[in-house]
């Protein structure tokens, strides 16, 4: 299974319902195929969309999921190989839509393509709530008109245009464990996260191992963006997964 703290970088989707009805728009056209490249620093491979069209590399079918409903890695249960197997998958609507529509046509892609049903329940999981520091947050508003953007490297991320709640969910990864977002923080915001000074002396990211990595990720953000991460017991909502089947042929 690749590790979390993926080729060099600590870190590292629609709305939460059902499975999708009948009604739901489907794409047109979907590829999906074995991944043919690694996404370099990236957990979740890479997900860009243009209005109508979506394109997916070297993404797991937890990923589509996540990125599908809304979720975050601890709140998926299912097969192994959810999490392990990597795909491309080139889709398009008939028109030019949206990310909101698009990722209701994932979720029709995710029944048709996948076999994918799934059930839901609540479960207590060792959570962290996210809080804004006393001293304040370290990062400022977007400007009017930034596109929203996220770029892992091998010492940090650089987020535009980011939400808290969508930085916690970015953040749920290398945590292993759901992060709620209590921060109060309503915009989109641009951030930088750099961890070359929480790092023990003579330690490189790449060779981090994961009992190391919460400690430096809380000190991390609070040093390098005024946010607090406390360890609590949370409710969390799941998705259960009843069954699901790789990919039908394209």
């Amino acid at each position: 299974m690749r590790r979390i703290i993926a080729a060099g970088f600590l870190i590292a989707c629609g709305l939460w319902g059902g499975c999708p009805t009948a009604s739901a728009q489907s794409f047109a056209v979907a590829s999906i195929r074995t991944s043919a490249q690694q996404v370099q620093f990236e957990h979740d491979g890479k997900t860009e969309t243009t209005p109508g069209n979506l394109r997916m590399r070297d993404v797991t079918v937890a990923t589509c999921i996540k990125w599908a409903y809304t979720l975050q890695d601890s709140q998926i249960s299912g097969p192994e190989w959810l999490q392990t197997e990597h795909f491309d998958i080139m889709a398009k609507a008939d028109e030019p839509v949206g990310d909101e529509q698009m990722k209701a046509m994932m979720r029709s892609l995710l029944k048709d393509r996948f076999q994918l049903s799934f059930h839901r329940q609540d479960k207590e999981l060792r959570s962290y709530v996210m809080t804004v520091g006393k001293g304040g947050h370290k990062f400022h508003e977007s400007a009017a008109g930034t596109s929203p953007s996220r770029e892992n490297s091998a010492i940090g991320t650089v987020a535009k245009a980011i939400t808290m709640k969508e930085f916690g969910d970015f953040m749920a990864g290398p945590l292993q464990a759901p992060v709620v977002d209590m921060t109060g923080l309503t915009g989109r915001y641009d951030l930088a996260l750099d961890f070359t000074a929480y790092l023990p002396p003579g330690e490189h990211v790449m060779k981090m191992e994961f009992d190391n990595t919460t400690g430096i990720i809380v000190a991390a953000m609070q040093g390098e963006l005024g946010l607090n991460l406390e360890s609590k017991k949370e409710k969390v909502e799941m998705l259960v997964v009843d069954r699901v089947e790789r990919p039908s042929p394209n």
